[in-house]
């Protein structure tokens, strides 16, 4: 498996096969990257499970403005959060770029929609720093660090912190998806 893997029409993310990890992979961390307002975040690619083309998303009354609704995938009913939104920056334009990535969030399964996805890449553990205290550690608990290479930074964040409140009921208790799931009688 290549270190870095382009993912431009890619639809469907396979995880790294823990059989082929060898002992100098044991201090690397494997991240899904995508574009945000202008920036690069990450996520833990054990946290991904698919990423998707944006289609229809069915609306819902009386949420936050970053609840963007739900989706329809493959019979699952699945929450969808606008991360743009979500962050406080400025709606974007439709584009054939935007995507789903559906992640896992505690034990459910929900939807983030982002600008564009770049790659999935490898960096070794020892290239991911604290957020700078003030600036984004105390306000954003979210960020779960910044990695930094030669030429960029991405920001890595914690999926559970930024939005494991909502789709675990507690602060949107109509994103319950046992009661989503449930055919109406």
């Amino acid at each position: 498996m290549s270190a870095l893997t382009n993912l431009k029409g890619c639809d469907e993310i396979t995880p790294p096969d823990p059989g082929e990890a060898d002992i100098s992979q044991a201090k690397t961390l494997q991240i899904v990257g995508f574009h945000l307002g202008g920036e690069e975040y990450g996520l833990d690619i054990m946290r991904v499970q698919e990423i998707i083309l944006l289609g229809p998303i069915t609306t819902l009354p009386q949420v936050p403005p970053y609840v963007r609704g739900l989706i329809n995938l493959r019979g699952h009913v699945l929450p969808v959060f606008d991360l743009r939104k979500r962050f406080g920056l400025p709606p974007c334009p439709p584009s054939d770029e935007q995507r789903i990535i559906i992640v896992n969030i505690g034990n459910r399964t929900g939807g983030i929609i982002v600008d564009s996805v770049a790659q999935v890449a490898r960096f070794s553990a020892d290239s991911v720093e604290a957020p700078p205290n003030g600036v984004m550690g105390t306000e954003n608990p979210a960020i779960a660090g910044i990695l930094k290479t030669e030429d960029r930074m991405i920001i890595l964040l914690d999926i559970d912190l930024l939005l494991g409140a909502e789709i675990n009921g507690t602060e949107l208790p109509c994103l319950n998806q046992e009661e989503t799931e449930k055919p109406k009688q």
